[in-house]
């Protein structure tokens, strides 16, 4: 008896010069990505996050790829994505920092876990002064070991990895006064720092926003450039979508654009290296806060950054203040 095997898809892509690779799939790997196991903190910065359209896992490695632009419409799965990175770094010997300038709405969920959270431009501001200075403050520590990064120096006097998460990177940027003008230029600045000093210092950028365009201005377009890593899902304007891949392939592009209402989670990851279709795991807001509250007592105290404050009630949205501590040193 003859056997019929239905393709879901057929891949070809240019592998390398004079070699074609053609990939066929009997079933669509993305349908229900199911969330390994955890077995301990797995390996420092490197978090399995989904499954590829190969049917590969989908890992984002800070190591490798220290720096991400994760950019994705109302209910395209961008906050589950987030969801998924953060519940994996939680559970490492990793400081995580938020910055959500809409009051905290998204990233408080993790209040427990993180080492300090700034919920407007203001507060923002003077965070990332702050972690700036801690960055500077690593390259004098290693300079002074003659090591060219973190990772030289033993492993007991290597500072903590501190992963940025920044989301709606557009409440940054829009501005309605010259005050609010020169705070979201500060803000573009030390992004730009972070993310150029950072990969070897040990600082990490994860950038995310529903909307992010050239019309926000330069500093948008200068921070893109910095970070490697792209994810693009479903969005709701293609200005948003050429932002996070135009300029690395054209093939890529068109795959996110693509994305229907339908897809939700799907997204279009992309590299120097190349790009692939993907699924995040589904990690509930519930999911979400349990794993902050567990992994609580792993949050590392950086002494750079103190946080304080919160809110007393159930329907309070906590707010952080964040100070640099006088006469602080890093170890």
């Amino acid at each position: 008896m003859a056997h019929y095997w239905g393709v879901h898809a057929v891949r070809v892509t240019a592998w390398k010069p004079g070699v074609v690779r053609v990939v066929a799939s009997a079933t669509d790997p993305l349908k229900a990505p199911q969330i390994p196991k955890q077995r301990g903190a797995g390996r420092l910065l490197r978090v399995v996050v989904g499954a590829l359209e190969t049917g590969a896992q989908w890992v984002i490695d800070l190591r490798e790829v220290p720096h991400w632009l994760i950019v994705g419409a109302t209910r395209s799965g961008k906050s589950t994505l987030i969801n998924a990175l953060v519940a994996g770094l939680a559970r490492q010997p990793v400081a995580l920092v938020g910055i959500d300038c809409k009051g905290g709405m998204e990233l408080s969920l993790y209040g427990p876990r993180l080492s300090a959270l700034a919920t407007s431009r203001a507060q923002t501001v003077k965070l990332l002064g702050a972690l700036v200075d801690l960055t500077l403050d690593r390259m004098t520590v290693c300079r002074a070991a003659r090591v060219r990064n973190v990772w030289g120096l033993p492993e007991d006097e290597r500072p903590v990895p501190i992963v940025v998460i920044v989301d709606e990177l557009a409440e940054l940027f829009l501005v309605a006064s010259r005050h609010e003008k020169e705070e979201a230029q500060a803000a573009s600045t030390a992004l730009i720092r972070l993310a150029q000093l950072g990969a070897a210092l040990g600082v990490f950028l994860v950038v995310a926003g529903q909307r992010v365009g050239s019309d926000l201005g330069p500093g948008v377009t200068a921070l893109r450039a910095q970070l490697a890593g792209r994810v693009c899902h479903r969005v709701a304007d293609p200005g948003t979508a050429e932002m996070a891949l135009g300029d690395l392939n054209p093939d890529a592009l068109h795959a996110a654009q693509s994305i229907t209402p339908e897809q939700a989670g799907t997204a279009v990851l992309a590299s120097a290296d190349g790009w692939d279709r993907a699924r995040s795991h589904l990690v509930s807001e519930a999911e979400a806060e349990r794993i902050a509250a567990e992994s609580a007592h792993l949050t590392p105290y950086v002494p750079e950054l103190v946080t304080a404050g919160g809110g007393t009630s159930a329907g309070d949205v906590p707010s952080v203040r964040l100070e640099r501590l006088d006469g602080d040193e890093n170890e």
